[in-house]
C-alpha cells in the first residue's frame, strides 16, 4: 500500500550476491503478504530469518463469543477495560467476525522480552493515549496520540511506551488493509481529491541492525492460538531493506475533512479500506454552509453493514452522554441517527470538533464476553423522546 521506501544497506540488483565485510553473504527475505502477486519488500538479513532453535506450549488466545446474533443498538465503555501490564494480555477483543477483530488494550509495559507476530491479519493500532515507538526489522515507528500504526502481517515488533498510561484501539483484518481505491491513482499514487497525500505517510526510520546470536522469541498468533519460537539469532538483524510493503504511521490529526453546502455522507471521511470494512476518521471539521442546511446526520438504515465508532475525543452534536473511549455498535437491519433534540440544536453550528474512528463492517460482527462486561445496557432505548 504506501510507496516505495528504502532504508539501509542493499545491493545493486534484487537476488544477487550481497557479501558483508568478511566475505560471507547476507541473507535475502522477500516479505509480501499476498505471496508473489502483490506489494512486497526485500529485507537483508545478517543471518538467515529461520534458525528456530526450541519451541513453547501453544496456548488459546482465541475470542470467546457471548452473542452469535442480534438485532440492537449496543453501547460499550471503553475505558473500562483493565489496564494490564503485559501488551499481549492487555488486548482484549470485543467485536469480531470471520474478517476482523475489533480490540482494546491498556498496556502498561513495553514488549522488551519477547518480539511479536500476527501472522493472520494486518494491524492497525489507533493511539488514543500514550506515546513511544514500534521497533520492526523495517526500523523504528514513533507515535503519539492520534495516530494510526499499520502493520503488515507478518511483522516482527516490539513497542516500547513513554509511561503507563496508554489507550490503544486496534483492528486486526484478515484481508489486506490499503488505500481506499478511489484515491489511488492507475500508477499508484494518491490523487487531489485524496484527504491526505505520501507526505503524511511516515515510514521507519532509524534501522537498528542487531547482529547477535542468543535466544530471542517470538510469539506468533496464527488462527487464535499463539506460539512461542526460539531464535538463534535476533531477528532485527537486517542491514537494509526496499520495497512497498513495510509498516507505517498515519496521523489522524493529517486527515484533511471534506465539506459541503449540505451535510456530506460517512464515505467523505473515509481513510482506508479491506474487501471486508471500511475506516473513517471523523476530525474537527466546518459544518455545512448553505443557509437552510442542517449538520446533525440525517436518519439512515445499515443496510449492508455493522457500524462501529469509537469516540476518542470533543463534542458529538449527535449523541447524548458520550464518554471519551465509547464504542457504539448499530447493527446492519435497523435504521438510526441523531438522539432526540440533536438535530435542532446542530442548526446555526459553525463546526464540529470531534475526534472518532469508525469501522463499517460488510458481514454481521459477534460479541466477545468481554464486551458484555462493559455494555451499557439502556442505550437501544436511547432514542425514546
Amino acid at each position: 500500500m504506501p510507496h516505495y521506501h528504502q532504508l539501509g544497506s542493499i545491493p545493486h540488483k534484487r537476488h544477487t550476491q550481497f557479501r558483508k565485510p568478511d566475505g560471507t553473504l547476507y541473507s535475502e527475505q522477500l516479505f509480501s503478504t499476498e505471496g508473489f502477486s502483490d506489494d512486497y519488500a526485500l529485507l537483508y538479513h545478517c543471518h538467515p530469518p529461520t534458525q528456530i532453535i526450541r519451541t513453547e506450549p501453544q496456548q488459546d488466545v482465541s475470542p470467546q463469543i457471548a452473542e452469535e446474533k442480534m438485532l440492537k443498538h449496543r453501547s460499550f465503555e471503553g475505558f473500562k477495560v483493565p489496564r494490564i501490564d503485559d501488551y499481549l494480555n492487555s488486548r482484549i477483543p470485543v467485536l469480531v467476525n470471520g474478517d476482523c477483530h475489533i480490540v482494546l488494550a491498556a498496556p502498561r509495559k513495553s514488549t522488551t522480552d519477547y518480539f511479536y507476530k500476527n501472522t493472520d491479519g494486518d494491524e492497525m493500532i489507533f493511539i488514543h493515549e500514550g506515546s513511544g515507538k514500534v521497533i520492526t526489522q523495517y526500523g523504528q515507528l514513533p507515535f503519539s496520540y492520534g495516530d494510526y500504526i499499520v502493520l503488515p502481517r507478518g511483522t516482527i515488533y516490539q513497542i516500547h511506551f513513554d509511561t503507563p498510561d496508554n489507550r490503544l484501539f486496534i483492528v486486526e483484518s484478515f484481508t489486506p488493509l490499503r488505500y481506499p481505491k478511489r484515491y489511488v491513482s492507475r500508477r499508484g499514487q494518491l490523487m487531489e481529491h485524496s484527504p491526505y497525500c505520501e507526505r503524511d505517510i511516515r515510514p521507519p526510520q532509524d534501522l537498528l541492525t542487531i547482529d547477535q546470536k542468543g535466544d530471542f522469541l517470538i510469539k506468533a498468533k496464527k488462527k487464535g492460538v499463539l506460539y512461542g519460537l526460539h531464535y538463534g539469532t535476533h531477528p532485527f538483524d537486517v542491514v537494509g531493506w526496499d520495497g512497498c510493503c513495510y509498516p507505517f504511521v498515519f496521523s489522524i490529526h493529517d486527515f484533511e475533512p471534506i465539506t459541503g453546502r449540505v451535510h456530506m455522507p460517512p464515505p467523505i471521511h473515509q481513510t482506508f479500506e479491506t474487501d471486508a470494512f471500511v475506516v473513517c476518521s471523523f476530525v474537527p471539521r466546518l459544518f455545512d454552509y448553505h443557509p437552510q442546511a442542517i449538520p446533525a446526520p440525517y436518519n439512515h438504515s445499515n443496510i449492508d453493514s455493522d457500524e462501529v465508532i469509537y469516540y476518542v475525543d470533543g463534542d458529538f452534536m449527535s449523541r447524548k452522554s458520550v464518554t471519551r473511549g465509547m464504542i457504539t455498535l448499530h447493527p446492519a437491519g435497523i435504521p438510526h441517527g441523531p438522539h432526540p433534540g440533536a438535530v435542532e440544536k446542530s442548526i446555526g453550528a459553525k463546526e464540529t470538533k470531534e475526534l472518532a474512528v469508525m469501522v463499517d463492517t460488510f458481514r454481521p460482527l459477534m460479541l466477545t464476553r468481554q464486551a458484555l462486561e462493559i455494555e451499557n445496557q439502556d442505550y437501544v432505548m436511547s432514542w425514546a423522546e
